[in-house]
């Protein structure tokens, strides 16, 4: 099963909260957290797949690199 990435929704001043939970693909998104009943919105994560960034990734050797932290694709996260 596929692994959802979510945020909570706090109250102005509080800093949100990101957590993770499996779901079926045909489950419709959350819309509470399901410990606290604090309000939450499902947010866009990328993934490696196959070894292979799915994000917006520059091509290996680039002047730009792939990720934060990665110089010209140095730690393995490019895509050929």
């Amino acid at each position: 099963m596929p692994v959802y990435v979510y945020e909570t929704l706090p109250e102005k001043g509080r800093p949100a909260v990101t957590f993770e939970i499996e779901q079926r693909m045909s489950d419709a998104a959350l819309t509470h957290h399901p410990e606290t009943g604090e309000p939450i919105k499902r947010v866009l994560a990328t993934t490696f797949i196959g070894g292979k960034y799915s994000g917006s990734a520059a091509p290996c050797g680039a002047s730009e690199p792939a990720l934060p932290g990665c110089g010209a694709g140095a730690c393995g996260r490019c895509v050929d």
